[in-house]
């Protein structure tokens, strides 16, 4: 292929695949969540640049090809005249199907002799990982019983070759074992025990003290395979959540210092949402979608230059004289398929779905609920923590000056509920200690006492079936409501069902 047909297939794959890995030498060193690329033609080369806050590299790609969702490319080091591999693979987890289906057969053994040796009382049912798409289980995890006369607990397990995505879902998935025992089992099925490698269970402790501990007991283990070990971690204790706010920046300074950024941006696409991240970067969006950034930058002789990037995902290009046109034409691509008529096979329309509905609930959360304060609203608030990045979708106030957290989801997500309980509980610990004043949040207005609200938003023909189990087993203090909306919410928001969660608690028989 030449370099312009090079390049196109290495755009066009990337564009698909946000949350994609590059991977040299066997190792990931870069991940697409944090990490930014260009690509380009260049006098019959392409040339593609990749960086990220620990390493820049820049590699001439001299041919590309897709086997099992795997982009493999033959690319040639600057300085260097043997070629060599690089590999972008669309998820962290690169093993093969058979090598994940021998560590998770593994597991379970080790698991069942693991039951069978720290709880001699109860005897241990057959382990599975067999899929169950009905129930949404699928083999990632190995599911099983222990017994002990006329009770008996649900049993949930993680390998340490899974990521810690799928370790921090753990929850959801050991809460729906747990409801899918006691529907079918003729004895008391008391609760949960969940097992997770060492060192990974920060968030599944967070998450397991937020649920209704009346309703099912909860243990949670951190199992060494190693050794063939538990250790017991209290899933009732909070503890310090591993959570930090980042100050909000006055956006009238920063509006003032990238004033010329923004007429020359607003100038091409005057319908741009313009957003204020720190006080040295804002962000230009089209529903949602971010097409160009402006940002201080180190510059020559250590001093600071302003500069514009642009680009869609994790691709970036910095706006110079030479590709003005080419910015030119990128924002015009933007404005036409950017738009509810635009068109639906066009990455463009596809990317970022859920900022997409998040711009429009920014825009009027009242749509939502006439309770939200439309003149009180914050998006994409950073609450870092030491596993994820913690960012909430939108934070606002009710007009009784309560804190109302809403997390969005534009298509079938399982984990919407427990996700949503992450992000309250770090809102909740930071109005407790009074941060969100202390960090320039809601400026001049008393947030009340109450602990937040909690709002699920997905369309109504897109709210996963296992939600509301899941939302059986959130602690009652937890005010929650799902609030489903119409399939055509790109055109306007408007909502179908409002669900409040029941307050009475499952007893302990399901």
């Amino acid at each position: 292929m030449d370099a312009d047909a090079l390049t196109k297939s290495l755009q066009d794959f990337l564009a698909e695949s946000p949350a994609a890995v590059v991977v040299e030498g066997g190792e990931v060193i870069f991940d697409f969540t944090t990490a930014k690329y260009a690509c380009r033609a260049e006098r019959g080369k392409c040339l593609l640049h990749l960086w990220s806050d620990e390493r820049n590299t820049v590699r001439r790609v001299l041919d590309t090809e897709i086997k099992n969702g795997v982009l493999r490319l033959r690319v040639q080091r600057f300085g260097q005249s043997r070629p060599g591999v690089m590999e972008i693979c669309c998820n962290r987890d690169r093993r093969t199907p058979t090598a994940r289906k021998t560590a998770r057969a593994a597991y379970q053994r080790l698991l069942q002799r693991v039951l069978e040796r720290s709880f001699p009382d109860f005897t241990p049912g057959r382990m599975s990982t067999a899929a169950d798409l009905e129930r949404s289980f699928g083999p990632v995890y190995t599911r099983g019983e222990l017994r002990r006369g006329n009770s008996c607990w649900a049993v949930l397990g993680v390998n340490a070759q899974e990521t810690q995505a799928a370790i921090d879902a753990s929850v959801t998935f050991g809460l729906l074992w747990l409801d899918a025992c006691r529907s079918r089992s003729r004895v008391v099925v008391q609760g949960l025990k969940l097992f997770v490698p060492p060192g990974s269970s920060a968030i599944a402790r967070e998450r397991m003290a937020l649920l209704n501990h009346q309703a099912a007991k909860f243990e949670l283990y951190e199992l060494d395979e190693r050794e063939c070990s538990i250790e017991p971690v209290d899933s009732r204790d909070r503890g310090n959540i591993a959570t930090r706010l980042v100050r909000s920046p006055d956006e009238q300074k920063v509006r003032e210092r990238f004033a010329a950024a923004i007429a020359r941006i607003t100038e091409l696409a005057p319908e741009a949402e313009v957003h204020v991240l720190s006080s040295t970067e804002m962000a230009f969006r089209l529903c949602g979608l971010e097409f160009a950034r402006a940002r201080v930058a180190p510059g020559p002789g250590f001093r600071n230059v302003e500069e514009i990037v642009f680009g869609a995902g994790p691709y970036e290009a910095t706006l110079t004289d030479e590709n003005a046109a080419e910015f030119a034409g990128f924002v015009r691509a933007v404005r036409a398929e950017r738009r509810p008529a635009g068109q639906r096979t066009s990455p463009l329309w596809r990317l970022r779905p859920e900022r997409w509905l998040e711009s429009l609930v920014v825009r009027d959360v009242s749509a939502l609920d006439s309770r939200l304060d439309p003149s009180c609203v914050y998006s994409q608030v950073p609450a870092f923590s030491a596993s994820d990045r913690a960012m909430i979708d939108v934070l606002t106030l009710t007009r009784e000056r309560r804190l109302a957290v809403v997390e969005l989801k534009a298509d079938e997500d399982i984990h919407l509920v427990l996700q949503g309980l992450d992000y309250w509980a770090r809102v909740e610990w930071h109005r407790a200690r009074g941060e969100f004043q202390k960090f320039g949040y809601f400026p001049g207005t008393e947030i009340a006492p109450a602990p937040p609200l909690l709002l699920l938003v997905a369309p109504a023909l897109r709210v996963h079936p296992a939600t509301d189990t899941l939302l059986r087993y959130i602690a009652p203090e937890i005010q929650c409501e799902l609030i489903g909306i119409g399939e055509k919410w790109r055109e306007g928001i408007q909502v179908v069902f409002r669900k409040r969660r029941e307050k009475q608690a499952t007893d302990l028989h399901g």
